[in-house]
């Protein structure tokens, strides 16, 4: 219906042509002739004559200091070449004419072209763009598993249209935390390639930076499981149920029925590959989203170490190379200069080619040196040009007094830990103010139980040992909540019991 219709008759010429006013020579003045059209536009004037056009860059010059305003501007000549670059189309109004004269004279109104207001749009987002506007979306995976739920309701109902609706919703929000993450990441890596024009913003900013990462793991961490499951249960009630009913309550004119249906597939191929692997042993686009996630938070530590070291030693990579080519472009000589490259990049002689393989013998003559075994060497020859000898052994400053007490301090510690435990396995976790020892034993059995938790995903009851004490978690319906004297932990899905370790094994043995 496409090709009946003509409307891919607009070729990547034509297309490429609509960006042609960005780069010629009055360029500032063709955008804010385009922005007083889009600025018609949102007020629902759409056609402009040429008046209108000039009304229009006097208010937005009266608000914006670089608007130029229509004072002295060709205002014709420039909507003709907006015309024939395809931004605008151009109309004739007899209406306005008052008189034969008037009417005999040209009365052109002009309006964006639908690909028009796209390019300029397009142009827009570009010029707009800040690093500050990136952020990821944690609060965005509550609302996906709603509409999975929702979307699973509605197919098993059979409503089309709350189906359609659904899965628009699902695609779209999908599409915007893709981009969201791939301009946070983007700006990450800006971040750390240009350390030495943003260290200051970036010192300010790194707690903020670093919360927002561990926020935004955490959550897509608890919530996979939960949407994977969510893409099940909506599949459970049928693919291309689903399928047929958003094709059928899709209204869009210039495709056909069989080309709706092929789209709606393809979107929900793409959808369910976000939360479910699409085989064994394979990632889904969330696993390989934490992967990330991980990688961008080690990036940003190991660019806070670089821009701490560079602040304490008061010298950066920058400033030594330009101390360093000011040295070169001073220099009285090309035998000083090749001398200065030798020191500062080591390029010297060789001070190991000299050393022999301790099996020579074994190795054929015949070899070359790409294919012959390499030789061993010592980093003082190496560094220094000497050879390694045995020398004599440093002797070792040993700190008794130093150690004793630190070994009385952990055990201290050990024991005051292993009654908190014991008195945690007596109480149990409710109706208790847990103080900070037994916090912290708390805190060391979750961790202990998360480390041994199967990674399938099932909900299955797992549990974790320390210090003599087990902690069970069971799969609940519901929030268990301890009150502990920092605060109150919520544990989503799980019930948390504490028991003596030997009891355990004893009941097991009988």
């Amino acid at each position: 219906m496409d090709e009946a219709f003509g409307l891919d008759a607009f070729g990547l010429h034509d297309r490429m042509r609509l960006f042609n006013y960005v780069t010629a020579d009055l360029r500032h003045t063709y955008l804010w002739l385009l922005r007083a059209f889009e600025r018609a536009r949102s007020n629902y004037h759409v056609l402009l004559h040429t008046t209108e056009v000039a009304a229009e860059l006097d208010a937005l010059a009266a608000e914006h200091a670089d608007c130029p305003g229509s004072h002295g501007l060709e205002l014709p000549r420039l909507l003709d070449a907006l015309v024939d670059w395809g931004l605008l189309d151009r109309a004739q109004d007899a209406t306005r004419a008052a008189s034969l004269a008037e009417y005999r004279n040209r009365h052109s109104v002009y309006q964006f072209t639908e690909v028009g207001y796209r390019a300029h749009r397009a142009v827009e987002s570009v010029l707009g763009a800040s690093l500050s506007d990136v952020n990821l979306s944690r609060l965005v995976f509550s609302d996906l598993l709603a509409d999975l739920n929702a979307l699973a309701s509605a197919n098993r109902e059979g409503d089309a249209e709350e189906v359609y609706r659904k899965l628009t919703r699902l695609d779209s929000v999908l599409g915007d935390m893709a981009e969201r993450a791939a301009r946070f990441y983007l700006m990450l890596g800006d971040l750390s390639r240009s350390t030495e024009t943003t260290a200051d913003a970036f010192l300010a900013h790194k707690d903020a930076l670093l919360a927002h990462l561990r926020d935004f793991h955490l959550e897509l961490q608890r919530y996979t499981p939960l949407l994977r499951r969510g893409v099940e249960a909506v599949e459970a009630t049928g693919v291309d149920r689903l399928v047929e009913a958003a094709a059928e309550a899709d209204e869009r004119l210039f495709r056909s029925p069989a080309e709706r249906l092929e789209d709606w597939r393809q979107r929900w191929h793409g959808m369910r590959s976000w939360f479910a692997p699409p085989g064994h042993g394979r990632s889904c686009e969330a696993d390989r989203l934490g992967e990330a996630t991980v990688g961008a938070i080690s990036d940003v530590l190991a660019l806070l170490r670089r821009v701490t070291e560079a602040r304490r030693g008061g010298v950066s990579r920058e400033s030594q190379l330009r101390h360093l080519a000011a040295w070169f472009a001073a220099i009285p000589s090309e035998q000083a200069a090749h001398a200065l490259f030798q020191v500062v990049f080591g390029f010297w002689a060789p001070r190991h080619t000299g050393v022999a393989h301790p099996a020579a013998d074994s190795i054929a003559t015949r070899h070359s040196w790409w294919d012959a075994p390499a030789v061993e060497l010592s980093r003082t020859l190496v560094e220094t040009g000497r050879s390694a000898g045995p020398g004599r052994p440093a002797a070792i400053a040993r700190d008794e007094t130093a150690r004793a007490r630190l070994r009385e301090r952990q055990l201290a510690e050990r024991t005051r830990l292993t009654e908190a435990a014991g008195r945690l396995a007596e109480t149990g976790l409710d109706q208790i103010v847990l103080d900070e020892s037994q916090t912290v034993v708390l805190l060391r059995l979750l961790d202990a139980a998360l480390i041994a938790r199967s990674a399938s995903g099932r909900a299955v009851p797992f549990a974790g040992v320390t210090l003599g004490v087990r902690l069970s978690l069971t799969p609940i319906e519901g929030v268990t909540t301890v009150q502990t004297h920092r605060g109150l932990l919520h544990l989503d899905g799980f019930a948390l019991r504490v028991t003596a370790a030997r009891q355990v094994r004893q009941r097991v043995a009988a």
